[in-house]
């Protein structure tokens, strides 16, 4: 009934309806109930969340860091080797296996932070969707959890409304929409009744309204038809979860020169291991002197092994992308993603649309000047929250005349 595939926007109001199997009465309670089960709650969802210890894991995938992890534990075990025939501290045996330890963490941490903030993502776009709606049912005009809104309920809207779910509009009275959020546009769109082309784009959409986005004007009468994540803004939010963050050049390279460090190592520790043996007489010092001089050669190779593997490495990478970072600070520029630095380091211009962008196209009042008072305004963007101040002292506007 609600599919994503029919072309609402080109059809009439009345064929809207039958579609949707309701009217200009709205839905009978029984009936939305009915579709609340059968479609599901009207709210973005999302994919199984991942644990704080599973991002953080993540961090241990790229090749370099788990080659410094094999190091980390090959320190441990030659600082075992070594304490058994001369004596040192806990700190002196095992400095090495420690310093490339404590580097693995600070990079493992950095990964971790940048996955928690990419999940954050989805609840910002949460925060631009209506806590309620008004509905028709049985009859007549009630408030009702936007997340209960269903396909075929018939939404009152007013100025300053966040529309819940998308809908076909079948009413409309000088009704405009600030569309910013999903299309960029800043400009408000004048909405109509009147049936489109079917292959109009969203922004084109001059009889429909879409989730997340505000009212500016007029009024109007509107039937969803579409609700949670087959809405144009739950289509933004399957994007958001499912998109996969592509490596920046610079990790390529280091993910090349790790496996090349690698294959590297393992031919040389080989070697080393085998001409060891070898000079070590070996199979001419019988079975203790055998196993004695194969355990020697081991730390021999293993202790090659570790001298190769550049452990400073990500930490200078880090490094010199921190300098990126506050380079770009002093230039007025935030970066928000350390490894963002490398990419834009040969950024000359950037071309960005504002709206929705850089600005959410919503004006605030922040001063009122009356009769010679001047009245600081509280709160940001269409949230009913905030308070009057003057002086200092809050006030209670509606006590005072001249506001």
């Amino acid at each position: 009934m609600a599919s994503m595939s029919i072309a609402w926007h080109a059809m009439t109001v009345e064929d809207v309806f039958q579609a949707l199997k309701s009217g200009r009465q709205g839905l009978d309670s029984e009936e939305a109930k009915r579709r609340l089960q059968e479609y599901g709650f009207n709210e973005l969802k999302e994919k199984e969340r991942r644990t704080a210890l599973g991002m953080f894991l993540e961090g241990f995938k790229d090749v370099f860091i788990m080659l410094l992890i094999v190091a980390t534990a090959l320190s441990a075990i030659i600082g075992y080797y070594e304490s058994m025939t001369v004596q040192k501290g806990f700190l002196e045996t095992y400095a090495d296996a420690i310093t490339i330890g404590i580097i693995v963490l600070l990079v493992a941490i950095a990964g971790f932070i940048q996955n928690y903030r990419a999940e954050k993502a989805l609840e910002a776009l949460r925060k631009l969707t209506a806590p309620k709606a008004r509905v028709f049912r049985d009859g007549r005009e009630m408030m009702v959890p936007a997340k209960e809104v269903v396909p075929g309920d018939l939404l009152a809207i007013e100025s300053g409304d966040t529309i819940a779910a998308d809908a076909r509009i079948v009413e409309s009275v000088e009704l405009k929409a600030d569309e910013a959020v999903l299309t960029g546009e800043s400009n408000p769109v004048s909405k109509s009744t009147e049936p489109v082309k079917p292959e109009a784009s969203v922004g084109e959409r001059k009889n429909m309204l879409f989730m997340g986005t505000h009212t500016i004007y007029g009024r109007g009468k509107a039937v969803v038809t579409s609700t949670g994540m087959n809405t144009e803004f739950g289509k933004i939010a399957e994007i958001v979860q499912t998109a996969e963050e592509e490596e920046t050049p610079l990790q390529k390279r280091l993910d090349r020169f790790a496996k090349k460090i690698a294959k590297v190592v393992l031919v040389l520790s080989l070697i080393i291991f085998v001409l060891e043996v070898y000079a070590e007489e070996a199979l001419l010092r019988g079975f203790v002197g055998f196993v004695s001089a194969i355990i020697d050669s081991f730390m021999t190779a293993i202790s090659l092994a570790i001298s190769v593997v550049p452990e400073g490495l990500p930490a200078i990478v880090t490094i010199g992308l921190a300098l990126g970072a506050r380079e770009f600070a002093r230039r007025n520029v935030i970066i928000r993603k350390l490894s963002s630095a490398e990419s834009l380091g040969s950024v000359t211009v950037i071309c960005s649309d504002k709206t929705g962008t850089l600005t959410k196209g919503q004006m605030t009042v922040r001063k009122i000047f009356v009769n010679g008072r001047e009245i600081e305004v509280s709160g940001v963007g269409y949230e009913p929250k905030g308070e009057f101040r003057e002086s200092g002292s809050s006030i209670f506007a509606g006590n005072d005349s001249n506001i």
